[in-house]
């Protein structure tokens, strides 16, 4: 027998918040976030659910065309099946959670214990920060340099792929925007304020001889004012700025080390400027997207928001470093929100690409995302490219998931050397005391495809995103650790890529 609207709506109801309960306080009086999905979009409905939802106490905020936050306790979200705004709800879920997929923390007790020991004697320690001063002025575009990059020899991972030997478009030509959604983007950096994305309807001088990036005004009407680099949906400002958490706090406490500055380097960082290293794709822009915050913690609603952001203000690729968490599509928890602004992307015409994870729940071996997926990167849209790690010997990251149906190909992902939050560069995230945390993961894995994705665009640009996924997995150098690891069994090659 069919149910009708009302036991369909009364079990999603029932199952949102029977699996929320799970990963969220459920006191009736503790307030939850909600994403809900609209069934309408004439602004006469959608006017109708607005006051409804504030009929009931709940905060709200629209945050796409069909999907909403509400803010409120569970008894009020429940009490939505009871008014009559419900038939224009398609899907209810919670706002999951999502986070960097590398932790940074000391897990052993001992080294803790004598980390936390040492700080109590040295307390004017506590507060170093790992780079600059937080939201600095996003300075101007500089004078063009030219020279051989000094530290390029110790990328091992763009001499492996060929990066070298690929050759590089000019930067002014066909220039393709990659946005890097993750922490933010050190925006000043020496080797990355060259390639960063300058949005056209917000930089600039006007008429009148006035800046228009830092004029207070939203010039391109894009409903975001001075985005001139990309935008912070973490706090709502134009100043994308990649926040990090002090040294020993991410040692004790785990957080951001600067993980977008360096996914940044690995994707674009600036080729033949007589300055430190060079990115897969030297010509391509760099938009800074930051969602995730100086603890490497995001929401839902804001990775959603920066995936529109940038598909709207015209990136072509997305790098994506990170992981929903709490979701499991087998048990109907399903973060539906993430799936259709992905989808969105890809009517868009834009590249996704995905880490595949760092072990399940951060543990152990045989992390296979077929049977146990790892989100983003496992979800079945044609656009997504999910990416495995490698280290110098060709073998897998030990970390590194993988899965023969769900993962497409492997880069480079183990001590990898890029930039850093105050004009450095580094291989390892810290190095003190005899403590070493390498800048391993297949966060780092992951930009080396989207810069490859940008790269041969740049020299095809009239190819489909269909294409280009087509051509980096077709251009793959087969190696036997891969071998029923991978969809393609192999591992980037962009100097076969740019030949394809």
């Amino acid at each position: 027998m069919k149910l009708d609207l009302n036991h369909r709506f009364g079990a999603l109801i029932a199952a949102t918040l029977l699996c929320f309960s799970a990963h969220a306080v459920t006191s009736e009086s503790k307030s939850e976030e909600y994403l809900i999905k609209l069934s309408v979009t004439d602004y006469k409905s959608i006017s109708g659910f607005s006051s409804d939802l504030k009929s009931l106490g709940l905060k709200q905020e629209r945050i796409s065309d069909q999907w909403v936050l509400a803010t409120g306790t569970p008894r009020q979200i429940k009490s939505l099946m009871n008014v009559k705004s419900q038939r224009s709800i398609e899907y209810i879920q919670p706002n999951y959670k999502i986070s960097l997929i590398e932790k940074y923390q000391i897990e052993d007790s001992l080294r803790r214990a004598a980390l936390q020991r040492f700080l109590s004697r040295n307390p004017q320690l506590n507060d170093r920060k790992i780079g600059a001063k937080d939201n600095p002025d996003i300075p101007p575009a500089p004078s063009p340099t030219s020279g051989i990059d000094p530290l390029m020899d110790n990328q091992w991972g763009m001499l492996d792929i060929g990066v070298f030997n690929a050759g590089s478009a000019p930067r002014e030509a066909n220039s393709i925007v990659v946005a890097v959604i993750d922490t933010g983007v050190d925006y000043t950096h020496e080797d990355l304020l060259a390639n960063m994305w300058r949005n056209p309807g917000e930089s600039g001088v006007d008429a009148q001889g006035k800046d228009k990036g830092t004029n207070n005004v939203d010039d391109d009407h894009n409903g975001y004012i001075d985005d001139v680099v990309g935008w912070d949906f973490s706090r709502n400002d134009n100043k994308p700025y990649d926040m990090s958490s002090s040294t020993f706090g991410t040692l004790l406490g785990g957080g951001n080390p600067g993980h977008g500055t360096h996914c940044a380097g690995n994707v674009a960082a600036r080729r033949n400027n007589n300055v430190g290293i060079a990115g897969v794709a030297s010509n391509a822009q760099i938009m800074a997207i930051r969602f995730l915050s100086e603890k490497g913690q995001g929401r839902t609603s804001d990775a959603i928001k920066a995936i529109k952001y940038a598909v709207d203000n015209g990136a072509k690729v997305l790098s994506n470093s990170w992981g929903s968490e709490g979701e499991n599509t087998s048990e109907g928890q399903e973060n539906k929100a993430l799936q259709d602004m992905i989808a969105y992307a890809q009517e868009k015409g834009v590249l996704f690409i995905a880490a595949a994870g760092n072990g399940h729940n951060g543990k152990g071996y045989d992390n296979d995302n077929d049977p146990r997926p790892g989100y983003p990167a496992s979800y079945q849209h044609d656009n997504i490219i999910s990416v495995a790690a490698i280290d110098e010997n060709d073998q897998l990251g030990t970390f590194s998931n993988w899965g023969a149906r769900s993962v497409d190909l492997a880069a480079p992902g183990v001590k990898v050397y890029s930039t850093m939050v105050g004009n450095r560069y580094s291989n390892n995230v810290v190095n003190i005391f005899g403590l070493k945390i390498g800048w391993d993961g297949t966060s780092m894995a992951t930009p080396h495809v989207a810069g490859a994705a940008a790269l041969y665009w740049s020299e095809h640009p009239n190819k489909s995103w269909k294409e280009v996924k087509a051509a980096i997995l077709g251009s793959t150098k087969k190696i036997d650790s891969l071998s029923n690891k991978t969809t393609t069994g192999g591992k980037l090659d962009v100097q076969s890529l740019m030949r394809y």
